[in-house]
């Protein structure tokens, strides 16, 4: 629940419904013109050294910025992870980093929960009804489907997590039916020829959303035959982000699924 502003500058990462109740506090005298000022200055971004922080994301796309720390310094992941808790009110999910990254930015900023190269602070509760099944072909495949089940609970859903059910042993994937079938959207991660997305589309009418990997070998060229296998699936209305992005197929359903 949006408060009086204590310090200026808090409670800027707001989404549609903070907007609202901070005007309604303006309105009803509960938030000081000034104290609203203060927080509305540092929209829609803030500069923090060479970045600059997107505050206004949640209030455009529904959901909050994410931190790609692939390529960023510890420092500069430290900066813009401290800016948007800060400044912030929702969860915060800094991506793509080593273990030792990771660390050393609990280290200043303790109270995020690590996975899959994630690290991911003030996490919600549920508050997503739909359903979301992640699931893999093979077990190589897991860090896909853990970057992408970290996602799917920065943005509010409770998504469910099967592995290993690729069509090399079909009969493991049967077993599964009834679950496949009952949830309002899945998620397909496969590497090698990427088949296992093409049978899930066939079978459930709900949205499909294919991640083809970077596992398989030989004529698997680092995902490229699963990405191209999945976008020529002949199973009609499959969406296919890029290759290992676990974190783009979780973005798909949240703008897909309420």
């Amino acid at each position: 629940m949006m408060r009086r502003c204590e310090c200026p500058g808090r409670m800027v990462g707001m989404d549609e419904r903070e907007l609202t109740e901070l005007i309604d506090g303006v309105r009803s005298g509960a938030v000081a013109p000034d104290d609203a000022v203060a927080v509305l200055r540092r929209l829609p971004f803030a500069e923090v050294g060479d970045t600059l922080v997107d505050h206004h994301r949640a209030l455009r796309q529904g959901m909050p910025e994410a931190v790609y720390g692939q390529g960023k310094s510890v420092e500069q992941c430290i900066l813009i992870v401290g800016e948007l808790l800060t400044n912030g009110s929702g969860p915060v999910l800094l991506t793509r980093v080593s273990p030792a990254t990771a660390s050393a930015v609990q280290a200043v900023h303790p109270g995020g929960e690590s996975k899959a190269g994630c690290v991911l602070w003030r996490r919600p509760h549920p508050n997503r009804s739909a359903k979301v099944l992640v699931m893999s072909a093979g077990t190589s495949d897991v860090p896909v489907v853990d970057e992408c089940i970290v996602t799917l609970q920065a943005y509010g859903f409770h998504p469910e997590r099967l592995t290993d059910v690729g069509v090399a042993g079909l009969h493991r994937l049967l077993a599964h039916l009834e679950l496949v079938t009952s949830v309002d959207a899945v998620v397909v991660v496969a590497g090698m020829e990427g088949a296992l997305a093409s049978v899930i589309g066939g079978i459930t009418s709900v949205p499909v959303v294919a991640v083809p990997t970077s596992v398989g070998h030989g004529a698997g060229l680092d995902g490229i035959t699963a990405l191209l296998a999945m976008l020529a699936s002949c199973a009609s209305g499959i969406t296919v982000v890029g290759i290992d992005n676990g974190f783009g197929a979780a973005c798909a359903i949240a703008r897909m699924c309420p």
